[in-house]
């Protein structure tokens, strides 16, 4: 069964117990096997670094971050500065020597109708500092009804946000190390199965919509940058390593980002 779901070259065992012990059950749901699955993609993409995290090149937009990696962690939750309730469960978590990112992987999410879910007032606790006032400015916007995003889940990346922010707070695990949310994301060109075209239109205010999150969050602690699955794919075709481009070729070939 892990010959269908994983690519060859990939630690399979491991990268099917990661995602069996995260939140979400995506394999045990099925949902992991679906051609519309974000997971999928991800775990695919980045499950080769797993064992050898030093493998994976900088990601564009990062390369004075502190590479190379020291760790490469699919499905990794890193929690607010309070015990209970729900913690954001990152896609991949990349550990440098000086950086903490956390990638948000997006596949066909942005095209998909969505309705808004409501804030925990815990989101509101002074517990960001003073360099997170453009993620609460956008957090309140959302609350308010102002600046709305349609194609672009700003809620979860603002919760993200604060997350890695508490991450590399003093005492916490990553201490002292830069944080960056890196917005990764696909644009397919039609759905699965039934082969209905999604609006060039849509992933135009998708992307839009990316770089006005950016420009609302710009100088915030939490650096944030964004790049396609297609750049970054590219990017890796073009390497020197041969494995490095016959992986891209392969995400490529399965997953047609």
């Amino acid at each position: 069964m892990d010959d269908e779901l994983f690519l060859p070259e990939l630690p399979a065992g491991l990268l099917r117990a990661v995602y069996l012990a995260a939140p979400g059950n995506e394999i045990g749901s099925g949902k992991f096997a679906s051609p519309e699955s974000s997971a999928a993609l991800c775990a695919n993409t980045f499950g080769l670094f797993l064992e050898k995290p030093e493998l994976l090149p900088p990601l564009p937009g990062t390369l004075d971050f502190g590479w190379p990696a020291e760790l490469v962690k699919p499905e990794r939750i890193v929690r607010f500065p309070w015990s209970g309730g729900r913690h954001p469960c990152l896609d991949v978590l990349i550990v440098t020597s000086t950086a903490l990112i956390g990638v948000e992987s997006k596949r066909f999410e942005p095209f998909r109708t969505k309705q808004p879910q409501p804030w925990s007032a815990a989101y509101w606790r002074p517990k960001w500092g003073d360099r997170m006032i453009g993620y609460e400015r956008c957090r309140d916007g959302l609350r308010d009804g102002i600046g709305k995003f349609a194609r672009l889940d700003a809620a979860q990346l603002i919760k993200h946000a604060f997350a890695l922010r508490t991450a590399v707070q003093e005492g916490a695990e990553w201490a002292g190390k830069r944080p960056l949310l890196y917005y990764l994301y696909a644009e397919p060109e039609s759905w699965p199965g039934s082969g209905t075209m999604i609006p060039a239109q849509d992933r135009l205010q998708h992307r839009t919509e990316i770089l006005r999150f950016a420009d609302c969050i710009e100088g915030d602690e939490v650096l944030f940058r964004q790049c396609s699955y297609t750049e970054l794919l590219h990017e890796w075709s073009q390497s020197q390593v041969e494995l490095l481009r016959r992986h891209a070729g392969r995400v490529i070939g399965r997953f047609h980002p």
